[in-house]
């Protein structure tokens, strides 16, 4: 009977009977079939660029490998997870379930199933996160090999379901409006990954204040990675220290304008005559010649970072990643003093699920002195409060208030007494082992202890402790 051409239809009028003499010219194939169904000379015949979700289980129509031979030019997708591109279901469901169930929606519907694909379309976009790089072994970018996100990327339990719940909203279905979407991304993010409740305040103070940060290992891909990210995080300007291959490096990375990055090469830094004389006067009566500074200008990275942070290239530095902490600090030392009467110490963050704990100092001193171990305690109280927790604070030992005795007690005590005459603003016991610092049932066997809680700052008594 006569096609009736009135009727919806979701396919196209054509005279073609096969598969063959439909992809003559085609753009797309979605299969949903069948193991081998599409073959190299099918691909030959597609328009250029074609797109291919093969989308057959566990064996797609065409093996990307067969597919990219034949047409080199060619985006392909599968379901398979050892290939790139590949379509998974954990890319959509979950997150869109997430923002559907957060509005108390009434139904799922296309424009909410729209607005996920439309999100997931535009992380792919994205910069991909360290994090992702490392598990898959490999630096994803925007292009033929990634157009899609990877199915464990982290940033889809942030971006899709706000997109969903949005999108329910504006259609209709949403019993339940949510009123601040930054609040929802936010609790998103904090549900995956608990550091982000405790970080989210020293995020916005950075953005608030952006500073200029010297990163001196700015030839390594990680250094490159934090340095990107900081720099789009909108947390200020950030500078590299490395030779003149960096900009290819982020670009590499998928950095579409490198030259907006500051670059200093101390090859040809006009600041190295300045840093040679400074450093000089530095160390001219501790052994070292002119061309002994001449030389860590030139050679050393850390040394080179600190001068141009002595300089006011920049207000901190960023380094680490390929000396040890004791090396680098030994380095900095030659260009910078510790500010006067000021000691520096390392802090360390611990976030559970439940629990914050700060613990200093966990880098620097080998065995503090009473006076020192208040000042840390002192200044790692103050970050606690900064970032959002009211500090109570531990002086940790083997010995709970003197038992078992031991030779170091007093330094640990007399610690205490430092503070008892600096009259501070904070909870604050010693000497005490962990357990009964973190354990509510342990510390309750010292009804005496001036904590109202478990502490949440620890001041380790040397660093062997920590």
């Amino acid at each position: 009977s006569p096609r009736n051409t009135s009727a919806p239809t979701s396919a196209s009028v054509t005279e073609t009977r096969t598969l063959t003499e439909a992809l003559v010219g085609a753009d797309v194939f979605l299969g949903l079939s069948a193991a081998g169904s599409l073959t190299p000379e099918m691909v030959k015949d597609m328009a250029p660029a074609p797109i291919i979700f093969a989308m057959a289980n566990p064996e797609p129509e065409i093996r990307p490998e067969l597919a990219m031979a034949a047409r080199p030019d060619a985006i392909v997708a599968t379901g398979r997870s050892d290939y790139p591109n590949q379509v998974n279901n954990v890319l959509g469901f979950p997150f869109i379930f997430r923002g559907a169930l957060d509005v108390r929606a009434t139904g799922i519907n296309d424009a909410m199933k729209i607005a996920a694909a439309n999100a997931i379309a535009e992380l792919a976009r994205e910069r991909v996160p360290e994090e992702v790089a490392a598990a898959y072994g490999v630096s994803h970018s925007f292009g033929p090999a990634y157009i899609i996100p990877a199915p464990f990327d982290p940033r889809l339990m942030e971006v899709v379901p706000v997109a969903v719940a949005k999108a329910a909203m504006a259609s209709g279905v949403a019993t339940k409006p949510i009123l601040d979407i930054e609040a929802y991304r936010h609790s998103l993010r904090a549900r995956l990954n608990p550091t982000t409740s405790v970080l989210s305040m020293a995020y916005e103070g950075a953005r608030a204040h952006p500073k200029r940060v010297i990163f001196a290992e700015g030839e390594e891909e990680v250094v490159l990675r934090a340095a990107i990210a900081f720099k789009e995080g909108g947390y200020g300007t950030p500078v590299l220290v490395g030779r003149d291959d960096v900009p290819d490096r982020l670009r590499a990375l998928g950095v579409t304008d490198p030259e907006s990055f500051e670059l200093h090469n101390s090859r040809v830094s006009p600041l190295v005559p300045r840093m040679v004389d400074f450093l000089y006067s530095r160390l001219q009566r501790r052994g070292y010649l002119r061309r002994d500074c001449e030389r860590m200008v030139n050679q050393d990275r850390n040394i080179f970072g600190a001068l141009l942070l002595q300089l006011g290239e920049g207000d901190a530095m960023i380094t680490g990643i390929t000396r040890t902490y004791g090396e680098t600090m030994r380095q900095i030392y030659r260009v910078i003093d510790p500010a006067a009467g000021k000691t520096p110490f390392g802090i360390h963050l611990l976030v559970g699920q439940s629990h914050t704990v700060f613990i200093a100092d966990t880098t620097v001193n080998e065995r503090p002195t009473a006076e020192q171990l208040a000042d840390f305690a002192e200044q790692t109280a103050a970050v606690a409060r900064r970032m959002g927790h009211e500090p109570r604070v531990a002086f940790l030992s083997y010995s709970n208030f003197g038992n078992p005795k031991g030779e170091w007690l007093d330094n640990i005590r007399d610690a205490v007494t430092v503070l008892d005459g600096r009259k501070v603003g904070f909870e604050y016991e010693g000497e005490m082992a962990p357990d009964v610092a973190l354990n509510p049932k342990q510390l309750a066997n010292y009804p005496f202890a001036r904590l109202s809680g478990p502490a949440n700052v620890l001041i380790m008594p040397g660093l062997q402790s920590a």
